[in-house]
C-alpha cells in the first residue's frame, strides 16, 4: 500500500476527474440496486393481480420502509393501469428499462471521467521518468543496463495504469453496489441476508491464498522483460560487429533463453492470475445455490418470504457477484501493479548525488584560470587519479596525452562535473565547481568526444543543439568554422537532411565535423576535446584538425590526444602514466628531454 500512495500522489492534478467519476459511481451503485428491487412489483403485477393496492398505503416508520414502498409503487401502478393490467405492466417495464439506462449511463460518465485520470497519471509518470533519467548522473547508468531502463519506463508504467489505476475505478464503485445491494437485500430479508454472509469471509480467504505469490512472481516477469529489452538493445547498437563476427547464433540463443524464462515466468503468473476469476466463480454460484435451499425453504415452507420478493432478491444477490469479482481480480491487480511501482519508483527516488550547493553561484565567463587543486578519484575500487594538480590560464591550452587508462579522459568528466572528485577540488577563477550552478557551469564548456554523439534529426536540428534558438545563418557560420559547410550543402535536402540514426547516414569525418560544429555554435568560453580525431582518416582528420585549431582560438582549451601530430602548437603538454604527471611542457621541451613523450612521438611516426 505504501507504493500505492505513492503513486496516488501523481492523481493530486486530476482530482476533479476523481470526484466527477465518485459522484457518477455513487449513482452507479445506487441504480445498480434499484433497477433489481424494481423488479417487485413488476412481478406482483405478474403473480399478484388479484392483490392490487386501491387506496393509498400510509407511512408508519422506517421500520415498515420496505413494505411501504411495495405498496406504494403497487398502489401507483394500479391507479394507472385501472382495469387494463398490461398498462400497469408497460408502465413496469418503462421504470425498470430506466432505471437499467440510467445506470449503464452513469456507469459511462464515471469510466469517461477516470480515463483522463488514468492517462493524465500514465503521461505524468513517464515524463517525471524521463526528466529523472536525463537528471541522474552518468555513473547511476554504468551500473544499469539500457534496456532495464526503456523497460521501467514503457511496460512497467504501463502495468501501474493497468493495475494499480484500475483499483480506482472500483474503489467507489464496486463496494458502494454491493453496500447499496446489501442495504436492499437487508429490506427484503435480514435473516436470508445473515445467512449469506457466513459463506462470504470464506470465499475471501479461500481467493486471498492464490494471490499471494503475485507479486514475486509479478517481479521476475517484469526483470526478464528488462533483460531481452537490453539484449535488443545491444544488438541494434552493435549490429555490424555481430555480423562481422558471424555471432548472430550466439545473440539469438542469449536471447532466446531470456524469452524462455519469460515464458516460464508468465505462464506462471498468468495460470494464478486466470484461477481468481473461476474460482470466485464458482464460490459466488455456491452462495447462490445455497440462498436457493434456504431461501426457497423460506418461500415455500415458512412462508415468511413472498416469491416475487425472493426472484428480486436473487437478483440483487447475483449483482453482488461482479463486483465482488472485480474486487478479487483488483487485489491481484495491486499485487501485480506493486512490483512494477517498486521498479519505477526506484528510478524515481534514485538521489543525484551530483547537485547543486544550496547557495550555488551562476558563472559566465572564465577571466583567470581552472585549477584542478590535489584531485583523487576512483570510479570503483581504485584509484585512477590520485593527488593530481594542474594549472589551465584563460586563452591557453593545455593537451593530455598518455596510455589508455592513465586517467585522460577521466579529467574531462570531472572538470564537465559528470562526477564529482573523492577529493581534493576543482576551481574556476577560484570558486569550487560544486559552488557554481550545474546548468551555468556546462554552459561555459563545449564539448567534442571521440565518438560523435549525434541524433535521428536534420543537420540544422544537430548543430542547432548548440545555441537555444540560433539562427540559420548562425547555424551555417559554426558549420563553416567547422569545415562542414560544403558537404551540408551537397546532401539531399541540404541543412534539412535528415541524418539517421545516429547519424549513420554520414561518414565518421561528417559526424566529427557536425559534432565541432555543434560546440562551436555554442561559442563557450572553455573547449574540452576528448580524442576528436582518433577514429579519422588522415583527410578526414585534416579537415577536422584545421577546423579545431578554428575554434579554439582565443578559447581556453583542454585537449585529450591520441595523435600526438595534432597537439604539437598546445601551450603544455601533461604527459601521464596511471593517474600521475611524469612530464610537462612545450612539445619543443618535451622533445629536447628525451624521456616518454619522445618515445610516444617517435612510436606513432613509426607506425604513421
Amino acid at each position: 500500500m505504501n507504493y500505492f500512495k505513492k503513486i496516488l500522489q501523481f492523481a493530486i492534478p486530476y482530482r476533479r476527474y476523481g470526484f466527477l467519476n465518485i459522484f457518477f459511481n455513487i449513482l452507479y451503485a445506487l441504480f445498480s440496486a434499484l433497477s433489481f428491487a424494481a423488479l417487485i412489483p413488476m412481478l406482483d403485477v405478474l403473480f399478484k393481480p388479484e392483490q392490487k393496492i386501491l387506496v393509498e398505503p400510509v407511512y408508519n416508520g422506517f421500520a415498515n420502509l420496505k413494505d411501504y414502498l411495495q405498496d406504494y409503487i403497487n398502489y401507483r401502478v394500479t391507479e394507472y393501469s385501472g382495469d387494463d393490467d398490461m398498462k400497469g405492466l408497460i408502465l413496469v417495464i418503462g421504470l425498470v428499462l430506466i432505471l437499467f439506462l440510467l445506470k449503464n449511463a452513469f456507469n459511462y460518465f464515471a469510466m469517461y471521467f477516470i480515463t483522463f485520470l488514468r492517462n493524465g497519471v500514465l503521461k505524468d509518470i513517464r515524463n517525471k521518468m524521463y526528466q529523472k533519467i536525463v537528471d541522474l548522473p552518468i555513473s547511476y547508468f554504468s551500473e544499469k543496463r539500457k534496456g532495464d531502463v526503456i523497460a521501467r519506463i514503457t511496460s512497467d508504467v504501463l502495468e501501474i495504469q493497468h493495475s494499480f489505476l484500475s483499483v480506482l475505478e472500483l474503489v467507489v464503485r464496486e463496494p458502494l453496489t454491493i453496500l447499496f445491494t446489501i442495504l436492499i437485500m437487508f429490506g427484503i430479508s435480514a435473516k436470508l441476508t445473515i445467512f449469506v454472509f457466513v459463506f462470504i469471509p470464506i470465499a475471501g480467504m479461500i481467493i486471498s491464498r492464490i494471490g499471494k505469490s503475485l507479486k514475486k512472481q509479478s517481479d521476475k516477469v517484469q526483470k526478464e522483460q528488462g533483460e531481452f529489452l537490453s539484449i535488443v538493445e545491444e544488438t541494434l547498437s552493435g549490429l555490424r560487429v555481430i555480423k562481422a563476427f558471424n555471432a548472430e547464433s550466439k545473440f539469438y540463443n542469449t536471447f532466446k533463453k531470456s524469452t524462455n524464462r519469460f515464458f516460464k515466468f508468465s505462464n506462471s503468473l498468468l495460470n494464478r492470475q486466470n484461477l481468481a476469476s473461476p474460482t470466485g466463480e464458482f464460490l459466488g454460484i455456491l452462495v447462490i445455490g445455497v440462498l436457493l435451499w434456504f431461501g426457497g425453504k423460506m418461500v415455500l415452507v415458512d412462508k415468511t418470504l413472498d416469491p416475487s420478493s425472493f426472484i428480486a432478491y436473487m437478483g440483487l444477490a447475483y449483482n453482488i457477484l461482479t463486483p465482488a469479482k472485480a474486487i478479487s481480480k483488483a487485489s491481484y491487480g495491486v499485487r501485480k501493479g506493486n512490483a512494477a511501482a517498486e521498479r519505477v519508483l526506484e528510478v524515481l527516488e534514485s538521489e543525484n548525488p551530483i547537485s547543486d550547493s544550496k547557495n550555488a553561484v551562476e558563472k559566465t565567463d572564465l577571466n583567470k584560470d581552472i585549477l584542478i587543486d590535489n584531485v583523487s578519484f576512483k570510479y570503483e575500487d581504485d584509484y585512477i587519479l590520485k593527488d593530481f594538480n594542474l594549472k589551465v590560464k584563460k586563452g591557453h591550452t593545455v593537451a593530455l596525452v598518455g596510455q589508455s587508462g592513465s586517467g585522460k579522459s577521466t579529467i574531462a568528466n570531472l572538470v564537465t562535473r559528470f562526477y564529482d572528485v573523492n577529493m581534493g577540488e576543482i576551481l574556476i577563477d577560484g570558486i569550487n565547481i560544486k559552488d557554481i550552478s550545474k546548468k551555468s557551469l556546462r554552459d561555459l564548456m563545449g564539448l567534442v568526444t571521440q565518438d560523435s554523439i549525434l541524433f535521428n534529426d536534420t543537420v540544422k536540428n544537430n548543430i542547432g543543439l548548440g545555441k537555444e534558438n540560433a539562427s540559420h545563418d548562425e547555424i551555417i557560420e559554426a558549420a563553416k568554422v567547422a569545415n562542414a559547410h560544403d558537404f551540408i550543402v551537397e546532401l539531399s535536402n541540404g541543412y534539412d537532411t535528415n541524418i539517421g540514426d545516429s547519424g549513420n547516414k554520414l561518414s565518421g569525418g561528417q559526424k566529427q565535423r557536425l559534432s565541432i560544429a555543434r560546440a562551436v555554435l555554442k561559442n563557450p568560453p572553455i573547449m574540452i576535446l576528448d580524442e576528436a580525431t582518433s577514429a579519422l582518416d588522415t583527410e578526414s582528420e585534416r579537415l577536422v584538425q584545421d577546423a579545431l585549431e578554428k575554434m579554439m582560438r582565443n578559447r581556453t582549451s583542454i585537449v585529450i590526444a591520441h595523435r600526438l601530430s595534432t597537439i604539437q602548437n598546445a601551450d603544455s603538454i601533461v604527459v601521464l602514466n596511471k593517474g600521475i604527471i611524469v612530464e610537462q611542457g612545450t612539445h619543443e621541451e618535451l622533445m629536447l628531454s628525451k624521456k616518454g613523450y619522445k618515445k610516444l612521438v617517435e612510436m606513432q611516426s613509426l607506425n604513421a
